[in-house]
């Protein structure tokens, strides 16, 4: 009965201290982690993305004492559709899930149903400091929704598409979704986009509603059952059209960026996009894409976001957590993470708050032959509030997913 009682009060003080694991106290913090194993819900659809995370592993357990497995996902989905089962089955302690990387709908959804670690943990890592919240707006607003300290800044990101300058010549390519629309029509089976829900294949959905649609500022509001149908009118509008014209006469789609990157190395369409500048810079430095490979934007913007990591409420790891995010947002990591050698995945930090020897780490990045300058990337349009995409991705999937 004794050692009972005692195993009771170790437990008791390890969920007291759990609870009150606060990031402005970081020694406890850096202490209560050792030893932990970080089970990081992340997409594993990159070979260069998921090296990187290998190296961040092996720097948190030399540094830290912390264990990182990349648990690879195929949709950020999978991960928040856990947390919610270990929810309704009363596991509110010693989750399977201790970091996801996120945003949009996903965020979204675990903050509406609680699923979060408790506000405001985000700006109390020290590597808080360096993060460039004033003047990059995303980092404080997911997809219109309030981030309020719920998730920590990764990487920043913004939609640019990409051409073979030896196949597609720069003065024939299309300058917003109308023009690529005709050329579509001029270039049958040379264009296609992931299926949605797939990440990429959902935000040029958002990019051709954004252009087409008649007020933009309605799709920072939630959606409604009322103008549903009209806000949304044109974007099926264009997809009706798009659709007969595409690569496999839009009967089939790539499963997500990777194999539509395939289809041009492939040399079969013409045009690609990602959600990331330097994307085409690392395909070629990886080999992926030929070196006649180039980027280009649509002069009247695209879409841009910044993605998070989150911890949820039930995590086992939630010390290590915090580390490994924390570590993610260091100069050494983001300058890495920068480098198209690596991934190509732009910085949240602002530089000018960095020491000599860091701002010349990112100064010194060779962003590649394929990136486009920031004065190029042109304006940013904002992200729509998750709920758009949530009936978009369905009311898509009924018209036109495989099989239909």
């Amino acid at each position: 009965m004794k050692r009972l009682l005692i195993g009771l009060a170790l437990l008791l003080a390890m969920a007291t201290r759990a609870l009150a694991l606060d990031p402005a106290k970081w020694d406890e913090v850096l202490e209560d982690a050792k030893g932990e194993t970080v089970y990081f819900n992340a997409w594993g659809g990159s070979e260069n993305i998921n090296a990187y995370l290998e190296w961040a592993a092996g720097e948190m357990q030399r540094r830290y004492g912390v264990g990182v497995v990349h648990v690879k996902l195929d949709d950020t989905a999978t991960a928040v559709a856990k947390v919610v089962a270990e929810k309704a089955a009363g596991r509110n302690d010693g989750g399977s899930v201790d970091l996801i990387w996120i945003n949009g709908e996903n965020f979204a959804s675990m903050k509406r149903q609680g699923l979060l670690l408790s506000p405001g943990w985000a700006e109390k890592l020290p590597n808080w400091r360096y993060v460039d919240a004033d003047d990059k707006p995303t980092i404080r607003t997911d997809f219109t929704i309030p981030v309020e300290g719920l998730e920590s800044p990764w990487g920043m990101a913004k939609l640019v598409f990409f051409h073979d300058s030896a196949e597609t010549p720069a003065d024939a390519l299309p300058k917003s979704a109308r023009e690529l629309l005709a050329w579509a029509g001029e270039n049958p089976g040379r264009f296609s986009y992931p299926q949605p829900p797939d990440f990429t294949g959902t935000s040029f959905l958002k990019q051709v509603l954004a252009e087409l649609v008649e007020d933009r500022s309605v799709l920072l509001k939630p959606s409604d059952d009322a103008d549903f149908d009209k806000v949304t009118a044109p974007l099926f509008a264009y997809l009706d059209q798009l659709n007969p014209l595409m690569w496999r006469g839009g009967k089939a789609y790539p499963r997500n960026y990777p194999a539509m990157k395939q289809l041009l190395a492939d040399n079969e369409v013409d045009i690609i996009f990602a959600f990331n500048p330097s994307e085409a810079s690392g395909a070629i430095a990886n080999g992926e894409l030929p070196d006649t490979v180039r980027s280009f934007t649509f002069p009247a913007g695209t879409l841009a976001n910044t993605h998070f990591v989150a911890i949820p409420y039930n995590a086992s790891a939630k010390a290590g957590a915090l580390v490994l995010a924390d570590f993610l947002l260091s100069p050494e990591a983001q300058v890495r993470k920068q480098d198209p050698k690596f991934w190509g995945d732009p910085t949240v930090l602002a530089i000018d708050r960095l020491d000599e020897a860091d701002r010349a780490a990112f100064e010194a990045i060779d962003l590649g032959v394929a990136t486009l300058r920031p004065e190029e990337l042109g304006p940013a349009i904002d992200e729509p509030h998750p709920s758009w995409m949530e009936r978009i991705e369905e009311e898509w999937k009924r018209r036109y997913g495989v099989g239909n």
